[in-house]
């Protein structure tokens, strides 16, 4: 068998298209800076407004409210850190939930050192939290809600469009981390009524160290670094232009191909749990209580099989998968979004390892991989009962 990569959500393998995109950019065919103003400069300021044009209208926005960053987490970063300091006069509550990346989770936990406080709703066994929920914990100086869209460990979406609508007669500025849902979805920011959005090339085949931040027009916002006149000042610096071509790129990738990567994925993902099934293989989805799912991950407990050497024995077998966000998985940490979702103590916690396809993923592979599963958690739960 050759070797899987079922661990898509983490990152993505740059496609040849991106690649071959990105090259005059580092062969010294197109080398200007572009802020200069002679020609080898005004080349390069030429297509990354191209690109700029083409990621707004993947989200329904306008040009100039795309803000390039180096990626979900910084982008992430600028949209909390940069509206809570910008709005700081107006209130220092903020709203979130106790499942988002800890791209989210980490910088609200330093607002909160610095004086900011943080209702963190929780989201019981659906993994979703409820647009009442986000009203019930609104306050007069509530300045920002951030409640991802997708969930990067479950798939599990949120009612973003619904909140977005309760949150219109409201100061509060709304902001979603949408970087895994932006690889296989359809997002209007107009739709879903949303002030800030954050997204990331390498979820959808693009490079690394390439995102965006879409800003709302009017949206206060406070930068977190400072220098050029770059990207409205929001992200100062040289731009970093062979990424944010591929960025480009790899969009117009996802726009022509997107309906047919979101039938292809839910077809290996129902593959996949269907030979599961077919090999009598004892397991339980643990997005088995939520409304909305994203099509390429599916989390799944394996009741008996502990998670470290389920993913060790996969690995050997050439299967690659994750026990949840590459952040801290290499770490073997018990998921904070299971955590959530069934509490400390739940046997799913140190039993469950994330399966998220890619474009790269054939049938057979799903076929190899279920037939594997089965195989090796058999010999893990004899091992264990024999101890």
């Amino acid at each position: 068998m050759h070797d899987i990569y079922l661990d898509h959500a983490a990152t993505t393998p740059v496609r040849e298209e991106v690649f071959e995109a990105m090259k005059p950019y580092f062969d010294g065919t197109k080398i200007g800076n572009a802020s200069s103003i002679h020609r080898y400069g005004r080349k390069v300021r030429v297509e990354i407004d191209k690109a700029r044009r083409t990621v707004a209208k993947s989200i329904g926005a306008r040009h100039d409210e795309i803000i390039f960053t180096s990626g979900g987490t910084e982008a992430d970063n600028l949209a909390i850190r940069g509206t809570a300091v910008a709005n700081r006069a107006n209130g220092r509550h903020i709203i979130s939930t106790n499942a988002e990346h800890h791209a989210v989770l980490h910088v609200l936990e330093q607002l909160e050192r610095e004086g900011f406080e943080v209702t963190y709703l929780p989201v019981g066994v659906d993994g979703a939290v409820t647009t009442k929920e986000v009203e019930t914990a609104l306050r007069d100086d509530t300045i920002l809600v951030t409640i991802m869209h997708g969930n990067n460990e479950t798939g599990i979406v949120n009612p973003i469009a619904e909140i977005g609508e309760m949150l219109l007669t409201h100061q509060a500025v709304f902001h979603t981390d949408a970087v895994q849902s932006y690889a296989v979805l359809g997002l209007n920011v107009e739709q879903l009524r949303i002030n800030l959005l954050s997204a990331s090339a390498h979820k959808l085949n693009g490079p690394k160290g390439a995102g965006f931040l879409y800003v709302k027009n009017l949206t206060n916002v406070s930068p977190l670094s400072y220098g050029g006149e770059q990207e409205k000042k929001l992200r100062p610096g040289t731009e970093n232009a062979a990424a944010i071509i591929g960025l480009e790129s790899a969009v117009l990738l996802r726009e022509a191909e997107r309906t047919e990567r979101y039938e292809r994925y839910l077809t290996l993902k129902k593959m996949l749990l269907e030979r599961l099934d077919a090999n009598g293989v004892n397991y339980e989805r643990n997005d088995f209580a939520a409304d909305v799912t994203l099509p390429h991950i599916v989390n799944i407990s394996f009741q008996g099989v502990p998670t470290e050497p389920l993913l060790a024995q996969l690995d050997l077998a050439g299967v690659a998968v994750s026990s949840g966000s590459a952040c801290t998985a290499g770490s073997f940490q018990p998921s904070h979004v299971l955590q959530a979702m069934f509490g400390d103590d739940d046997e799913r916690i140190k039993t469950s390892i994330r399966f998220s396809i890619g474009s790269t993923n054939t049938e057979q592979q799903v076929i190899d991989t279920a037939d594997t599963l089965a195989k090796v958690t058999a010999l893990i739960r004899s091992r264990l009962q024999t101890r």
